[in-house]
């Protein structure tokens, strides 16, 4: 069934190209000045303009406006736009259109839940391959969506985490209704699913909230970095206290001695103190344990380390690659494309007291964001967008909106609890390491073929979208086209793809149905390019 109306789209001519892609330039973003995140917008573009200067290269032309409400609604939210707001952004003539969809966005639910979602992935990556601790990830995507909703400061969110007191042994209770999907929103998981191992909590911290890697040191002296084998088990020191019993399965209760802050040196007679990575000694406080004193360290608006770690990574989620580039991997091979951007946005997320939503705001503000994604220029100097494949949330709650259908499944039941539609197709996609090196596998692109979400859309009886449009009799059928369009690439198509898709639907198709035309047209829509992708 799918491969005749895959013959049958591919003789009509209606899979698309990224040609179509192209739109008139924006309008202009809001003056500077009447929002410090706006003066800092226009600071990002001086000195990305300073970039395509030395290197004598000309940016890309704007996006349009449909380009831009599609990539920032995907960016910030997680999904695509919805028609009724495509269609008035487009059409509307306000100057200031796109920074109040920046906030309108930011101050929606969908922001919480979009980097509920980024940042659960982050901290428990083990999860996605180990069904054991799927069930870990309920506790800790409740409370990283307390603290997205509530958007408390990025520092703050990072001490919580990073402090948060292991239960005693005896509090079974406790981990019982963790593990069931049961208990009240917590960060405890983390450590159980990194079964409380100091070394395994020492690379993960470094990781996120340092952008650097050391666990290469872990065995021995770091083979490229600078990093000593004694400077990771001085990290790793700072976990030293945590304890799980002995015999116990995996995901037992954890302790801890808090003021233990030393660790041997595995198949050495070396003793690792707990160091901090820039090379200063730990102050140690009376009653304060080795997490919290890490903890203070790592917050503080002096780190080398913490700020610009974050800035870079939200950098590189926006555009698809960092200012460094790995973001975990922050050392001297591994120098910034441009320096100084990456100093002056840490220095000005510090002085907004680590204000998420204002860096946010800063980045997607500037021109250099709202660049075309057309063109073969260095994406490192961000003269263009780059592409970049959506993830499998971001595809799965898009189809969701196309097929108007409401999802209120969890992406992961409760341990042993069985899959959910969301879980089964996120195990089907599963993740992209790099998502401007996206790849679609056969079994993939057979799920955009006959899943039951695209099944349910391109059905004209079945699909809320498509029933609708197929069935509105005061529509014509260029409104049609143009509506599903809207639905599906948040955009109206380009003259030649209107004519060529109205030449299709008025012949009725292969079948001489006008309904079944419309819902081949929205399946080629569904399975181009166009749609798996961020531009």
């Amino acid at each position: 069934m799918a491969w005749n109306r895959v013959w049958t789209v591919l003789v009509a001519g209606l899979v698309l190209a990224p040609a179509a892609w192209s739109g008139a330039p924006p309008v202009r973003v809001a003056a500077a000045g009447r929002d410090d995140a706006l003066r800092v917008a226009a600071r990002i573009d001086e000195l990305i303009a300073e970039g395509y200067r030395n290197n004598g290269v000309v940016p890309a032309e704007p996006a349009s406006d449909a380009a831009f409400l599609r990539r920032v609604t995907l960016d910030l939210v997680g999904r695509i736009p919805h028609v009724s707001e495509s269609r008035p952004f487009i059409e509307d003539k306000n100057p200031e259109k796109r920074v109040q969809a920046i906030d309108r966005l930011l101050d929606s639910p969908g922001y919480s839940n979009h980097f509920t979602n980024i940042w659960r992935d982050l901290l428990m990556p083990e999860a996605n391959a180990d069904f054991q601790r799927q069930a870990l990830q309920v506790s800790i995507e409740r409370w990283l969506k307390v603290q997205f909703a509530g958007n408390v400061p990025y520092d703050r969110m990072v001490r919580e985490l990073l402090t948060y007191p292991l239960r005693d042994q005896a509090d079974n209770r406790f981990y019982a209704n963790i593990y069931n999907g049961m208990g009240k929103p917590s960060p405890m998981t983390y450590y159980m699913a990194k079964e409380g191992k100091a070394e395994e909590l020492a690379s993960s911290v470094a990781r996120l909230f340092l952008g650097v890697r050391i666990e290469c040191a872990q065995c021995h002296d770091h083979p490229f970095g600078k990093w000593k084998r004694e400077e990771f088990w001085g990290q790793a020191a700072f976990f030293a206290g945590i304890n799980r019993p002995r015999g116990q399965f995996n995901f037992a209760p954890l302790s801890e001695v808090n003021d233990r802050r030393e660790m041997s040196i595995p198949n050495t007679e070396r003793v690792a103190q707990a160091w901090f990575l820039d090379g200063k000694e730990p102050r140690w406080k009376f009653k304060v344990g080795a997490r919290e004193t890490l903890a203070d360290w790592m917050t503080a608006p002096d780190n080398p380390y913490f700020a610009k770690a974050l800035v870079n990574r939200v950098w590189a989620q926006l555009f698809g690659i960092g200012i460094v580039d790995p973001v975990d991997d922050m050392h001297d091979l591994h120098t910034p494309s441009h320096p100084e951007l990456l100093d002056e946005l840490a220095k000005e997320f510090i002085a907004h007291k680590f204000d998420l939503k204002f860096l946010l705001k800063a980045i997607t503000a500037s021109r250099t964001y709202q660049l075309s994604s057309q063109g073969t220029t260095e994406v490192r100097l961000f003269t263009r967008m780059p592409l970049k494949g959506l993830t499998s949330e971001q595809l799965y709650d898009s189809l969701l909106i196309v097929t108007g259908t409401r999802d209120f499944s969890p992406r992961r039941q409760p341990f042993f609890g069985g899959n959910t539609p969301r879980q089964e197709f996120m195990d089907k996609f599963g993740a992209q390491d790099r998502p401007t090196e996206y790849q679609t596998s056969i079994p993939q692109a057979l799920t955009m073929m006959n899943n039951s979400l695209i099944t349910s859309a391109t059905h004209p009886d079945r699909g809320e979208v498509l029933g609708a449009v197929v069935n509105a009799t005061f529509m014509s059928p260029k409104a049609k086209v143009e509506t599903l369009f809207l639905a599906a690439l948040s955009r109206k198509p380009t003259p030649p793809e209107l004519d060529r898709c109205l030449k299709y639907v008025e012949k009725g198709g292969a079948g001489g149905n006008e309904k079944k035309a419309l819902s081949d047209v929205f399946w080629a829509l569904l399975n181009s390019t166009e749609f798996l992708f961020n531009h």
